[in-house]
């Protein structure tokens, strides 16, 4: 049942659904507690029941769509959902512009603001201490830097904050999407670090896209925007990322680590 239950759901939603699959665990739990008698079980189980529910509907309200959507909108698309998840792929230019860290590093470093976007990328590869130190070396140059946080990027909501927090990011400095989207006009360069999905804009541009009306953090809106990726691969939804082409972004390819480092090195020679 449980198989059944999960074949239809998208890649990009599937952490919503392990959050109510947990959900679900608990609510077991509980139920068997009843069954055996044991207060205990009936508690915990029903406290792991009720977070697992209210993560899956705050996640739900980060993607804006409802729950049944995202459960049961793969029901009947047949081969329709590959063709849609190429996002318009054909109506875009796929000229894709590479820099190397010491091109990112000068970009950064004469830059009167920048937005560093942390994503799923950035947690795999455990990169948030060289974040911080890259943002220690742009402030002593009088850089101005933000974290944007959008709500669903990592595994769950709060992935980023968690990490960031690890590595010593004072709190004032992390941003919510809400708050940080009208700014990115104003930006120099916006830096994305492992995040695919939640800078798409064809969630904002294509409504044929199985992503479209995701809130997502407007990166593409600011002046220069600089992305770090091993590859041009797609995200858990499956999509192709339209702001990969655009004419102001900047593609560094490898690992996080690796080019945070590497941009910290070429930033200390400023």
């Amino acid at each position: 049942l449980g198989i059944l239950f999960v074949i239809p759901i998208g890649g990009g939603d599937m952490p919503v659904v392990i959050s109510l699959l947990n959900s679900f665990s608990g609510l077991a739990a509980s139920a068997a507690g009843f069954v055996v008698m044991n207060n205990l079980l009936i508690i915990a189980g029903a406290l792991v029941g009720a977070s697992g529910i209210i993560l899956t509907v705050i996640m739900c309200k980060a993607m804006n769509r409802s729950l049944t959507n995202v459960l049961f909108a793969g029901f009947g698309s047949g081969e329709g959902g590959a063709a849609v998840a190429s996002g318009g792929g054909g109506k875009v230019d796929k000229t894709v512009r590479s820099i190397d860290p010491e091109e990112g590093a000068m970009m950064l470093g004469y830059a009167r603001s920048v937005v560093i976007v942390p994503g799923y990328g950035m947690a795999v590869a455990q990169a948030q201490h060289s974040v911080k130190e890259l943002a220690d070396q742009l402030e002593g140059l009088g850089v101005e830097v933000k974290y944007a946080i959008h709500p669903v990027a990592g595994r769950m909501p709060g992935h980023m904050n968690v990490l960031l927090a690890e590595a010593n990011v004072p709190y004032p400095q992390l941003y919510d999407m809400d708050d940080v989207n009208p700014s990115f006009n104003q930006t120099d360069v916006a830096l994305v670090i492992g995040a695919n999905d939640v800078v798409n804009p064809a969630a904002r541009e294509d409504r044929n896209s199985p992503i479209y009306g995701m809130p997502i953090l407007e990166v593409d809106k600011a002046k220069h925007t600089i992305v770090i990726k091993r590859s041009l691969s797609t995200g858990f939804a499956g999509v192709d990322n339209g702001l990969f082409y655009k004419d102001k972004t900047m593609m560094l390819f490898g690992s996080a680590k690796d080019m945070v480092a590497q941009l910290v090195s070429q930033v200390k020679q400023l």
